[in-house]
């Protein structure tokens, strides 16, 4: 698993108790650290996309996605599975005879 990366100043809780079904989150930014922040991030780094979570504790959090596309002409990663024209007849569905 990769290091969990947060974005200072910026914290997320869970909606109050009373709070309406359609308020999911709370978000509070503390704004001279998220300026600060963001200033120290690599030059073209237009975006900075953060995930919401929940830790197994119950306790939200955001952290920063720093995913990245593979460059072209890298070869593709695996995923476990074989890639094959063969398939077998375990399909989970019947084809339709009409």
């Amino acid at each position: 698993m990769s290091e969990v990366n947060f974005l200072n100043g910026f914290m997320v809780k869970a909606p109050h108790e009373r709070a309406p079904d359609f308020v999911k989150c709370q978000i509070a930014l503390k704004r001279e650290d998220v300026i600060k922040a963001l200033q120290e991030m690599p030059d073209g780094c237009d975006w900075v996309n953060l995930d919401v979570k929940v830790s197994k504790e119950g306790k939200w959090y955001a952290s920063i996605n720093d995913w990245k596309p593979k460059e072209k002409g890298s070869a593709p990663q695996s995923n476990g599975a074989t890639a094959s024209n063969d398939f077998d007849d375990d399909i989970p569905f019947a084809p339709r005879k009409d």
